[in-house]
């Protein structure tokens, strides 16, 4: 008997927190690339040293203005997203039939008896429907990121994150992506329309950021609701 309690009070346990978890607003998040920052790699200095003034693993060329290049560099991402997209169709079909028929006279049967002999029939289909939809994002910033990993081709694996605080608010802004070393302008700095795999979020926390989600109960009955 014990056991056939126990076995129902897991089972209501395991319930509980399942429905818990449905009741949670779901949150929206950016795979931004981990970690957001980096530090230089530590060079071991050579076993033997060659004499050489030119040492390829700390190599940076002097007459240039200085790039991100290698691990722990940072990079200025100057952010402008813009993204419009409009898409609408529209559907119309109209078909309508239509039969009559009728009997006057047959062998050995009087014309009166076919007054009312005849048939008719009418059919009607007809469909109208259109549809649109429209989206479009503005995005424009400045941010700084670390150089986390150089691939095998020479390209950059970048992320940053940004927080200010104001109160009891906090805004984060988080990037990251993969940046060809071509791309970056004078300065050391790049446009976000050339870097690839990009990843944006910007999102607060604090009492701001409370008052514009929506709670558990409301929550539930969206999920209900419509049936």
């Amino acid at each position: 008997m014990k056991s056939h309690l126990l076995r129902a009070a897991a089972l209501a346990a395991v319930a509980l927190l399942a429905g818990c978890e449905t009741l949670m607003p779901t949150k929206a998040s950016v795979d931004v690339a981990q970690p957001t920052s980096m530090r230089p790699e530590v060079v071991q200095p050579p076993a033997i040293n060659n004499g050489a003034i030119f040492q390829s693993s700390q190599y940076r060329p002097l007459f240039e203005d200085y790039r991100a290049r290698l691990v722990g560099d940072t990079i200025t991402v100057q952010i402008v997203e813009k993204i419009s997209a409009t898409q609408s169709s529209t559907s119309s079909i109209d078909k309508s039939g239509k039969v009559a028929g009728g009997i006057t006279a047959l062998p050995f049967l009087s014309v009166n008896s076919f007054n009312k002999a005849s048939a008719a029939g009418n059919s009607s289909n007809t469909f109208d429907g259109k549809g649109s939809t429209q989206n479009s994002n503005d995005f424009s910033g400045t941010i700084t990121a670390t150089v986390i990993e150089v691939l095998p081709n020479g390209h950059l694996l970048i992320s940053g994150e940004k927080q200010i605080g104001v109160n009891q608010n906090v805004d984060v802004l988080r990037f990251s992506g993969q940046v060809d070393p071509r791309a970056i302008q004078p300065g050391n700095s790049v446009a976000s329309a050339q870097i690839a795999n990009v990843r944006i979020e910007q999102r607060g926390r604090g009492q701001q950021a409370d008052a514009q989600g929506i709670g558990w109960l409301s929550h539930f009955f969206l999920n209900i609701l419509p049936i």
